[in-house]
């Protein structure tokens, strides 16, 4: 029998933190910089844990870092524990003031533009105490930053099918062609949804859930097999493309506007009723310490954003 009268050692979240950012990167310098640490301190911290647990938990060569077969299973408890200490700390900001303190706020960039203006002036005027941090990443970057807490809150189209996301729809906006001057749908209305299966369609690279939504669209209107170039990571570039000459293009009435004041070669085209359209929501985690302050910021953006081409929803 073993009699201990001395405490066991705790790891402390800096050592756990650190471990956790060198799993997830394999890299000592990617690591450090994920988490606003130096590289000498990361290293020291992983070292100082594996002294307190008594394991190695990375395998170190010349050229690359692993994760030894005890870094594999502790990486997902140090995982864990981090993300219920992040809720513990987020439930008491929540109980000691709303609207106060840092909300993290995702955004996609076929948003961003467009709406953050009102988002920005609304969060001023009504919430001055909330300190917003924005970031614009692609849908699956968000939804992995939501799930992990990196982030609190993303501004995106919906519908997800994510479990474990809850969706607060704010507006629903209609899709309408870009084209050239002298194209012969150009200022068109009553545009029918056929018509795209004849167009030479521009959309943006791969991981933009814009891309994705005008491909939907494209099938709707029973275009297969009809090749579709893409050409382009941003609407700006999009629309410049289009005014070359290069082809048509799909643009949410939101970013009409604004794109297409860029250039002067461009018409604009709108589809006959129904037109198609995409869903715009904030959505949040199920269960999220600050669900009612969400809930109360999606009601507040949805009279903000009235005076947009937008419908509504109540």
């Amino acid at each position: 029998m073993t009699i201990s009268n001395g405490k066991r050692r705790q790891p402390s979240l800096a050592q756990l933190r650190a471990f956790a950012a060198v799993a997830e990167h394999l890299h000592f310098r990617d690591a450090a910089a994920a988490i606003g640490m130096s590289q000498p301190a990361l290293s020291g911290a992983v070292s100082a844990l594996e002294e307190t647990l008594g394991v190695t938990l990375l395998e170190r060569t010349t050229r690359k870092v692993l994760l030894s077969p005890a870094g594999e299973r502790l990486a997902v408890r140090a995982k864990a524990v981090l993300a219920a200490v992040g809720a513990l700390l987020e439930e008491a900001e929540a109980v000691r003031a709303p609207f106060t303190g840092a909300l993290r706020l995702g955004v996609i960039p076929t948003v961003a533009p467009y709406l953050l203006p009102t988002v920005l002036r609304l969060v001023h005027e009504r919430y001055p105490q909330l300190d917003l941090q924005v970031h614009e990443e692609q849908t699956a970057s968000l939804l992995d930053g939501l799930h992990s807490g990196r982030l609190d809150l993303l501004l995106l189209a919906v519908p997800l099918g994510v479990p474990g996301v809850v969706e607060l729809p704010l507006f629903d906006e209609d899709f309408t062609l870009v084209t050239p001057l002298d194209h012969w749908l150009g200022g068109r209305e009553g545009i029918p949804r056929e018509a795209l299966k004849e167009l030479n369609l521009l959309l943006l690279d791969e991981g933009h859930c814009l891309r994705d939504q005008a491909l939907d669209i494209c099938r709707e209107a029973g275009r297969e097999d009809a090749p579709v170039t893409t050409t382009a990571a941003g609407l700006s570039t999009l629309v410049q493309l289009v005014a070359g000459g290069l082809g048509c293009t799909l643009l949410p009435r939101t970013a009409l506007k604004l794109e297409t004041a860029r250039s002067s070669q461009l018409l604009t085209g709108y589809f006959a009723e129904p037109a198609p359209s995409r869903r715009i929501a904030l959505t949040m985690r199920a269960g999220a310490a600050r669900s009612a302050e969400y809930e109360e910021l999606a009601e507040a953006l949805r009279g903000a954003l009235r005076p947009l081409p937008v419908r509504v929803l109540d």
